[in-house]
């Protein structure tokens, strides 16, 4: 008897709970957005904004009554994020482990140029060619800023800022403002790639604007002394100072500058380096620095980006600005191509991804309307920043 009665509890609980709305809910679609980058190691804090910019953003579109699937069905977005250390072999493991998901139809991602360019390696090249072997998985970059890696795969995508574009601009506008500079030396962190290839694109444009390059200092994304680059640059005493680094290296170089008395008349930093981690690690010696950027709160819908960022208690910047409008992006794309959102439509939904992405001519941005150029890059406004008591300030508008 009490065995019987025991069983008719608990039938009778699981009745119950069957009935309840939050058992109701959990039948709700879902359709998962994946997210890989860096989330430790020296440039950790540009994944975890990453990640914050997506869940801030899907939780915006979930509030608004989420993603329409093909069928009709309404579907809340998922943020699934996975941490590549900056790493390319982490990174390949990364992108594997997200294709081999029964809900896996795109990832945003990722932070490092030097993750992106294997990673993009080994997608297939083009689309329909049945002797390459390689994944068939669509990715949209918001942060990897390395110039053209794009090219690499008709599955890869990128909502970076062109930065030949940016300095070439940044250049002219000095020029054409500052007749009194004459010369210029920079600063790289020689084995990161991004900095490194934006280097290249300053020195050019240094040139091109009739600055004499000096020279350079070189030193490591992990180092933390930087006296012997510095008497470098104090022997140079160039008008026009270019820093090509990552917020990290840019404050070590700026406080050793500071020591030195290093007082050159422009500072000119890394598109990486006009974020609030600058500021918050070397404000004092960053002052008066430009850098030409993809973001600011400078627009209604940059505001409110910005705010609901900070609401995840994380900083919004030209990088995760762009993983804000990707799911945005993505959102657009899943509804003009009738996604279904289902294991068994999981082959055919990473095509319409791939395809409602390359159809793209324009989307949404922060700062106003990204066209996109044929070989997958975006066509970004921008404008430049000035470092300013503590605070980011637009010096100009191209």
């Amino acid at each position: 008897m009490l065995r019987f009665t025991a069983i008719f509890s608990a039938v009778a609980c699981a009745m119950a709970l069957a009935s309840t709305p939050a058992q109701a809910q959990s039948g709700e679609r879902t359709i998962k957005i994946y997210g890989f980058g860096a989330k430790s190691g020296v440039v950790r804090i540009f994944g975890i904004q990453s990640e914050a910019a997506m869940q801030a953003a899907a939780d915006k579109i979930n509030a608004a009554g989420g993603v329409t699937l093909g069928d009709g069905a309404k579907a809340k977005i998922v943020i699934d994020y996975l941490d590549d250390r900056c790493n390319a072999e982490e990174g390949i493991n990364a992108l594997r482990r997200i294709a081999a998901q029964p809900d896996a139809i795109v990832a945003i991602g990722p932070t490092c140029s030097n993750v992106a360019e294997p990673v993009f390696g080994i997608l297939q090249k083009k689309v329909g060619d049945a002797g390459d072997s390689g994944i068939q998985f669509p990715i949209y970059t918001d942060v990897a800023a390395k110039g053209g890696l794009a090219g690499i795969s008709e599955w890869s995508f990128r909502n970076v800022p062109s930065e030949a574009a940016m300095y070439k601009s940044v250049f002219e506008w000095v020029a054409s403002t500052r007749k009194d500079l004459k010369t210029f030396w920079g600063g790289v962190e020689k084995d990161f790639a991004h900095s490194n290839a934006t280097f290249n694109v300053m020195k050019d444009n240094a040139g091109k604007a009739g600055l004499e390059v000096l020279g350079q200092s070189e030193w490591l994304l992990a180092d933390t002394s930087f006296s012997t680059q510095v008497r470098e640059m104090k022997r140079a005493n160039a008008d026009v100072v270019a820093i090509s680094a990552h917020p990290f290296t840019t404050c070590g170089v700026l406080k050793e500058m500071q020591r030195q008395g290093v007082k050159p008349k422009l500072m000119i930093g890394l598109t990486s380096s006009s974020s609030m981690e600058t500021l918050q690690g070397c404000a004092q010696q960053a002052e008066g620095i430009i850098i030409p950027t993809s973001f600011a709160p400078v627009t209604a819908e940059a505001k409110a980006a910005a705010e609901a960022v900070a609401a995840k208690k994380s900083n919004m910047d030209l990088h995760n600005a762009a993983a804000w409008e990707n799911v945005f992006t993505l959102k657009k794309v899943i509804e003009d191509q009738k996604i279904m959102g289902k294991p068994e439509t999981l082959a055919a939904d990473r095509k319409k991804m791939r395809d409602g992405l390359a159809a793209l001519k324009q989307t949404q941005g922060l700062l106003g309307p990204v066209d996109r150029a044929a070989d997958r890059e975006a066509i970004k406004p921008y404008l430049f920043v000035q470092a300013k008591g503590g605070a980011w300030t637009v010096a100009h508008k191209p």
